[in-house]
């Protein structure tokens, strides 16, 4: 026994030695093993990546390989230079990274699972008269569950108080559950609430699942919330009587095409349940922490609300006319800008001769992994948006009111000037169905309510840096509010 755990230990001793014996060539990035053999920067990369990839970038440029627990991962920070990785789905590839996450978080294997079909199969049904139709659905669940609240307030001119981004991902969360994977709110099915309690604490574990970190307690919490979660989806989306939106329903016809079994389905909706919500309510957050904290972007924004709700409801119906909110708009995508910061990521499926805007070439070596991080260039670039750090709800409106979309990096006009939704085929497809949901519930929130801070002078809650890579980042701590209802509503 003991000569077979020996050979054990010395079989690991060797495989980190010979796998850190990597050098690099004079036509490869700039290559950082990190002084740790096999795990490399790993630790620093999971704790705060932004600062880590600032570190780099600061020290090799735009473009480096570093190693990260045994693989080694190339950073590209060019935008000027993206379209060279976003359109070139031969030799770097998206799903072979996406399934490995989706086995970690979710244990969810998909092995004949034809992503194509399903992304055709998503753009109808977030497009065209489909979203129009789960936009009304959605604003009429954010109605009702307002409308619950205030109902249950005793007193309702009383002040009631909150923290902010518990109230924002709470509301939000349960209006697009119902609106996508249930339905009504008072039919003895599931309480969303519950939904959005045992999601909350799968989600607080995220990171650490997909970086495989967790401790044996959070084992099992981990899987005792996924096994509840899977319990309480099982039935969304099967059969016209679940409730669910059409999409949903098209989505588990397909899974059963492709022959998955129904405890595999089940797994899939809690992948869809995370892929729907796990951004929206925190998006919403940050918009409304950034309103209550800079007030000449809130008036700016009530100023609009204003003037669409005094326009005539019979000429244009109130979901038309939220469709024109240019200053809304741009401080949703300023918030975006200063809190979205997923990693984009590709497999080097074959050797690769990456062709930089500068006229810079690099070899890439199969089998590495390619990473975009827009949070750091170009959504915190100095070059590309002055003052970076601050939030400039106008930054992304001409002088005439109109969107800007002119931004540049060394005189070239950028294509990519900020990517809270991805880019390229592997782009958001639920993009407009999200910024109208978090629109809504602004929208809802700002005309029903009275809504202030605690305390006048609070300051913005710093961000969860071990979030970074996984789409909107979450505060850590929070901003307390309190709100009343209006009388006139």
């Amino acid at each position: 026994m003991i000569w077979t755990i020996l050979l054990f230990v010395l079989g690991i001793i060797l495989f980190i030695i010979f796998s850190s014996k990597r050098s690099r060539s004079e036509s490869e990035p700039p290559l950082d093993k990190g002084v740790i053999p096999w795990l490399g920067h790993a630790l620093e990369f999971g704790r705060d990546a932004a600062k880590f990839v600032t570190r780099m970038k600061m020290k090799h440029g735009d473009i480096f390989t570093v190693q990260v627990a045994g693989r080694y991962v190339t950073v590209l920070l060019d935008p000027c230079s993206y379209n060279a990785v976003l359109e070139d789905p031969l030799s770097l590839d998206f799903t072979r990274y996406a399934q490995v996450l989706m086995d970690r978080i979710f244990s969810l294997q998909l092995p004949h699972h034809n992503p194509a079909v399903e992304k055709a199969m998503m753009k109808q049904q977030f497009s065209g008269k489909s979203l129009a139709c789960l936009s009304s659905t959605m604003h009429q669940k954010l109605q009702c569950l307002l409308l619950q609240a205030q109902r249950a307030r005793h007193n309702r001119t009383d002040w009631n108080t909150d923290r902010l981004f518990s109230f924002s991902y709470s509301l939000l969360f349960r209006a697009g559950y119902l609106t996508l994977f249930r339905g009504e709110l008072n039919n003895n099915q599931t309480d969303p609430s519950d939904v959005y309690d045992e999601y909350r604490k799968f989600d607080n574990l995220l990171t650490k699942l997909a970086r495989t970190t967790l401790k044996p307690e959070e084992k099992r919490t981990a899987q005792c919330v996924r096994q509840r979660l899977w319990e309480l989806l099982a039935p969304a989306g099967l059969g016209e009587g679940s409730g669910a939106s059409q999409w949903l329903r098209s989505y588990r016809h397909l899974l059963q095409e492709e022959g998955v079994d129904e405890e595999t389905q089940r797994r899939a909706m809690l992948l869809q349940l995370w892929a729907t919500q796990g951004n929206v309510g925190p998006a919403a957050f940050w918009l409304l922490a950034f309103l209550l904290t800079n007030p000449e972007a809130m008036k700016a924004v009530r100023r609009e609300f204003s003037s669409i709700s005094e326009q005539d409801s019979a000429q244009c119906p109130l979901l038309d006319r939220l469709h024109h909110t240019p200053v809304f708009d741009s401080a949703l995508e300023e918030a975006l800008r200063l809190t979205a910061a997923p990693f984009i990521t590709r497999e080097v499926v074959q050797p690769k001769t990456l062709h930089l805007a500068d006229g810079k070439e690099y070899q890439l070596r199969r089998g590495d992994r390619l990473c975009l991080f827009p949070f750091i260039s170009p959504q915190m670039d100095p070059e590309i948006h002055l003052e970076p750090q601050r939030f400039k709800y106008d930054r992304f409106l001409n002088q005439d009111g109109s969107a800007k979309t002119d931004f540049f990096k060394g005189g070239r006009r950028l294509k990519y000037y900020t990517m809270p939704w991805g880019a390229g085929t592997n782009g958001c497809v639920g993009k407009h169905f999200a910024i109208g949901s978090i629109r809504q519930f602004v929208y809802l929130v700002l005309f029903h309510l009275e809504l202030e801070l605690c305390d006048p002078e609070a300051q913005m809650p710093e961000v969860n840096t071990s979030r970074y890579g996984f789409g909107v980042l979450q505060p850590e701590g929070d901003l307390a509010i309190r709100y009343r209802f209006r009388h006139s509503h």
